[in-house]
């Protein structure tokens, strides 16, 4: 984090979302969770579908065993119709499966069931 990161400028008003969930409190498969989503290791056809359905930036968090998604989006993205859109994509069902070693939910929990919207209740607001 020393280097900080490269915010990506979106040329439009965003709505932001903001989930959460826990991992299983195993320090090798959250090492493990962590190499999966590295650049290298993340799946090219996850990645492509995230784009296809509108989102415009995803990020995903990690303090011991909770990770936090933040998802970028266009002012008329519709989270639930680009969800069940991206459900059908390709390997999109092999990756929630494979994730769910992973997570700490059921393992036939859907992926609202285990990523948790969280509510913004501060910002920096301006005077």
């Amino acid at each position: 984090m020393s280097q900080g990161f490269i915010q990506k400028q979106h040329g439009q008003p965003v709505k932001r979302y903001v989930q959460t969930m826990d991992l299983k409190n195993d320090p090798a498969l959250i090492a493990e969770y962590r190499r999966r989503h590295s650049h290298e290791e993340a799946w090219k056809e996850i990645r492509k579908g995230i784009s296809e359905v509108g989102i415009l930036e995803m990020e995903v968090y990690l303090l011991g065993t909770r990770i936090v998604m933040v998802v970028d989006t266009p002012l008329d993205f519709d989270w639930d119709t680009a969800m069940a859109r991206l459900a059908t994509l390709p390997r999109q069902q092999e990756w929630e499966e494979y994730m769910a070693m992973f997570q700490d939910c059921r393992k036939d929990a859907t992926s609202d069931e285990k990523w948790q919207m969280m509510d913004r209740i501060f910002y920096l607001y301006e005077d």
